[in-house]
């Protein structure tokens, strides 16, 4: 087996200390053929779908591939904006803001990537980047605040999968979750108060998650409880009493139930229980996508309104926000501590260059190396 190595590789090259960023992914493009391919790497996952892997595979191939990538290009076409697809844009923002955030901090030796879990820029793509510019300890944080094996597992095997091919392993930490994490859920909850203070507040607060497969729970997924406990702790930091905010999961696929209360369903039947105005916001999701523009603010939307409300409020994802990168970065220091970050003073890079030559060259008289 061939292991990667380090292309140009000198020991006078600077350590570096880096921090990965990843989200779930996105299609190269709102077509067909692009959507067949994302879909492709996405449903193949078996973190995603847990079935046997040779029915799942005649399933995949004979009759979702065949029917979905048509039906979710023209849904991803109606969010793609002109620079690309909204989650990859917002990604990209969220990663330049905590680099800009650590090189003013502690200076150049801080590398901040960001990749996807499906599609591009891809993890193994990212993490070559990282290697060639000296990365030797290394920060995984995958923008999913509540855990579940279809989302922080899966890009866990996907690091690991891509170390297994790697001749030089740099340090790694990797952050599961952070579903309570303070700073985290203050910046929800001041960003849901400024949309208040500029928008006005409707009668209930709806917190839309995406779902899994019940069975997941059934089987030890911690995702359901570290919803609640996302919603539970930002409602009381809002001041919100149990009747004022809702929990329910949305994007479900197929037959099988699914975590409840579906989302949909709950938006087509809350006007008929006297609730007419709504807010709904994700705080599963880092960053605007397809299921939060299109699915909630366009679908849903539609489902609430034909049902009779009266006033419907999409409050965007955390985004780039200040108050998001803020929490984010004390997220990432809190998780860099004992790790320091390299100095490498041209002096010393010279010297452990010299030494290594050296040392080289007692041993392999004459060779170059």
């Amino acid at each position: 087996m061939q292991f990667k190595g380090s292309e140009n590789f000198s020991h006078a090259q600077p350590d570096r200390l880096g921090v990965l960023i990843t989200n779930l992914g996105t299609p190269d493009a709102p077509t067909t053929s692009a959507l067949r391919r994302y879909l492709a790497e996405f449903l193949s996952d078996p973190r995603v779908v847990e079935l046997a892997r040779p029915l799942w595979w005649l399933i995949l191939h004979g009759v979702i591939l065949r029917i979905r990538p048509r039906r979710s290009a023209e849904a991803y076409a109606s969010v793609w904006q002109p620079e690309g697809s909204p989650l990859l844009l917002h990604t990209a923002k969220q990663a330049e803001g905590i680099r800009e955030a650590l090189k003013r901090k502690y200076g150049p030796n801080v590398v901040v990537g960001f990749a996807m879990r499906y599609g591009n820029p891809s993890i193994s793509r990212v993490l070559d980047e990282m290697q060639q510019q000296g990365v030797r300890k290394l920060l995984v944080l995958p923008l999913y605040p509540q855990y579940s094996a279809s989302t922080s597992a899966s890009t866990f095997d996907a690091i690991a999968s891509d170390f297994a091919r790697r001749r030089w392993l740099p340090d790694l930490r990797f952050v599961s979750h952070y579903p309570d994490y303070p700073p985290y859920i203050e910046a929800m909850a001041r960003h849901i108060e400024a949309h208040w203070a500029n928008h006005g507040r409707n009668q209930k607060l709806v917190l839309s998650y995406h779902g899994v497969p019940l069975k997941y729970l059934t089987k030890g997924d911690p995702y359901h409880c570290e919803c609640q406990k996302t919603s539970r702790l930002l409602a009381k930091r809002l001041g919100l009493s149990k009747e004022d905010y809702l929990t329910t999961f949305q994007s479900r696929f197929g037959k099988e139930e699914w975590l409840k209360p579906y989302t949909d369903e709950t938006l087509k039947s809350l006007p008929g229980t006297g609730v007419k105005s709504i807010d709904v916001f994700c705080p599963g999701f880092s960053s605007d996508c397809l299921e939060t523009i299109e699915e909630i603010d366009e679908e849903n939307r539609e489902y609430f309104m034909e049902a009779g409300g009266e006033g419907f409020s999409y409050i965007t994802a955390l985004n780039a926000t200040p108050g998001h990168i803020e929490a984010l970065v004390k997220l990432i220091e809190e998780n860099l501590l004992g790790w320091q970050v390299p100095g490498n003073e041209p002096e010393a890079l010279a010297a452990r260059q010299k030494r290594a030559d050296e040392q080289k060259e007692t041993a392999y008289p004459g060779r170059d190396l």
